[in-house]
């Protein structure tokens, strides 16, 4: 009696030829590699807008120092203005919340917060929407001094502190835990004009 092969045992011997030698070595190849090919395009992307968002942060810090640099100190001596505030203080935090608006930068709510004084430092702490972990701070100081000048010239420093997301550890969590910073740190001096 002859017997035609069944299409179960075609299709099983069509699979085997087809997974056999180098078709199944470059399916191995393509699911090993196809892992760290998405964590590196990721990461990428994502330390791409990390230097993205520093610089950004840095323009507003360096434009909040200029302009609180170039107000004059007086009012530093007697902080009694309608605003309850130096006028050098309140000029930064406009300047740098106006900035980070204009280049379309979360602000958390940064103009509504309130500024808390110590001594020639002035701290702001946005935490409104969007914003996540501690929220944005801005912290001005009119009366920092620079190691460079052994503490001779008093400055303006304006440190930002911004909450950051990274896209890159949900997609490194294949590859264990990686450690990475959960802000964005940014500080600059401009020495004081007035």
């Amino acid at each position: 009696m002859n017997r035609s092969p069944s299409s179960a045992f075609l299709a099983r011997t069509k699979r085997a030829l087809y997974f056999s030698g180098d078709r199944a070595a470059e399916i191995v190849e393509l699911a090993t590699s196809l892992p760290v090919l998405v964590l590196f395009v990721v990461g990428i992307f994502d330390f791409t807008n990390a230097i993205t968002l520093k610089q950004k942060l840095t323009n507003a810090a360096r434009e909040g120092a200029r302009v609180a640099s170039a107000d004059p100190a007086s009012d530093l001596a007697d902080p009694t203005t309608s605003s309850g505030f130096p006028a050098s203080v309140t000029d930064a935090v406009y300047v740098v919340d106006r900035y980070l608006v204009a280049e379309k930068v979360n602000d958390c709510g940064l103009n509504s917060q309130p500024l808390v004084p110590s001594g020639l430092t002035w701290t702001a702490t946005a935490t409104g929407t969007g914003c996540t972990g501690a929220g944005l701070v801005l912290t001005i100081n009119r009366g920092c001094t620079s190691a460079a000048t052994a503490g001779d010239i008093v400055n303006t420093c304006v440190t930002i502190q911004y909450p950051y997301t990274w896209q890159f550890s949900g997609a490194s969590g294949l590859f264990g835990s990686i450690g990475l910073p959960t802000t964005i740190t940014t500080a600059v001096t401009a020495y004081n004009e007035n």
